[in-house]
């Protein structure tokens, strides 16, 4: 783990055939990134900031199509830089819509879902900012730094601060609002912000979002390739967004999105708010059994986690453990069995947990509860 858990206080190849599981999420291998969907919501894993050679990123956009389709995405934007353009000798283009349209057009056959968006490149402030369901990224390119997000708003387009935290236009690496921002946030024409941009995460960043009802985002910003940055053969994966959605859909997502419906995934921590984090986490994990050892007061619970994330569980129940002391783990797509010194037998009880790595706020973890029935 990288030093980002201070914050915590804890502890290209050829397009492969893919198969449709689910809600859509295509499965290859173990780096598909999981999540069930809850009784209320399908979660739709999103990466909504991408950058390819037509801007300054590395790649044509079908490779990042493959990428998507080999992480399980269920959908992306290609957010080039509206007005940094460094290969612009080499690869000239008018259109600021062309990475969307080969994007989209590469994805079709696979019903991925791809976002127009672009990236609204400034000097702090705003600094950087991603402008999603655009209709027309070409009609961004004007000067005024308030009048672009006049354009986008008129457009429709869901926008949010990209890296706020960034060491090139915040030396000290603290996010902060401005007086531009808090000005964008009361004529509602800025809508979220980066807790989570490639590899790192802001608690800053968090606290502003959670003040200031903006949307939580996390994404990848890659620029390389996805397997190189986030070491995916060594078992990494890439930020993204968790878009909790009532369909499978550009609009549903876009709903989503503005009622702030979202969980950030990154580095095996999920990060938003509670309602939000209770419902990804809720549903991933269930009671599969629960049996007493003989004639004995020990009840071995057996729970079941169909996620990716390793929950690194904090027992609060009062009663003691003979499986472990201290902070457990709860593996990702398997059961884990749980030894529970109850002192006598009950037919029924409560098993509390915190989930260490499941993140509210700054401060705080979140907090559950497993309804346990013996048998």
């Amino acid at each position: 783990m990288r030093k980002w858990l201070l914050f915590l206080g804890i502890a290209v190849c050829t397009l492969p055939v893919v198969a449709q599981h689910g809600h859509g999420h295509s499965h290859i291998g173990e780096r598909a990134i999981q999540f069930p969907d809850s009784e209320n919501y399908l979660t739709l894993v999103c990466d909504f900031h991408q950058h390819t050679v037509f801007s300054d990123g590395s790649v044509w956009p079908d490779i990042r199509v493959q990428e998507s389709l080999r992480d399980s995405v269920d959908a992306i934007a290609m957010t080039e830089h509206l007005e940094y353009q460094p290969h612009s000798d080499d690869i000239p283009h008018p259109d600021r819509n062309r990475s969307h349209q080969l994007a989209e057009e590469y994805a079709r056959p696979y019903d991925m879902i791809v976002i127009p968006g672009a990236e609204i490149t400034r000097d702090m402030p705003p600094g950087h900012v991603n402008a999603l369901f655009i209709q027309d990224a070409n009609k961004l390119l004007v000067n005024d730094s308030l009048a672009v997000f006049a354009e986008a708003n008129r457009q429709g387009a869901f926008t949010f601060w990209n890296h706020p935290n960034w060491v090139a236009q915040r030396e000290d690496g603290v996010a902060r609002l401005t007086p531009f921002h808090r000005d964008l946030i009361d004529r509602k024409w800025l809508h979220g912000i980066e807790v989570v941009n490639d590899l790192t995460i802001s608690k800053e960043a968090l606290q502003i979002a959670l003040d200031h009802d903006l949307t939580i985002m996390g994404t990848s910003d890659i620029h390389g390739l996805i397997d190189y940055q986030y070491d995916v053969a060594e078992g990494g994966h890439r930020p993204v967004t968790l878009v909790l959605c009532t369909e499978r859909s550009a609009a549903s997502i876009r709903e989503a999105l503005d009622a702030g419906r979202t969980v950030a995934w990154f580095e095996n921590t999920l990060v938003g708010r509670e309602a939000n984090v209770r419902e990804v986490v809720m549903a991933s994990l269930s009671v599969r059994s629960a049996f007493y050892r003989g004639p004995s007061s020990i009840v071995d619970v057996t729970i079941r986690n169909d996620s990716d994330a390793d929950y690194i569980i904090e027992n609060l129940s009062g009663y003691s453990l003979q499986s472990g002391l201290g902070v457990l783990h709860l593996a990702p797509h398997a059961e884990t069995t749980l030894s529970i010194m109850t002192g006598e037998r009950v037919a029924s009880f409560d098993l509390p947990l915190r989930i260490l790595n499941a993140v509210i706020t700054p401060e705080e973890r979140l907090e559950i509860n497993l309804p346990v029935t013996t048998e």
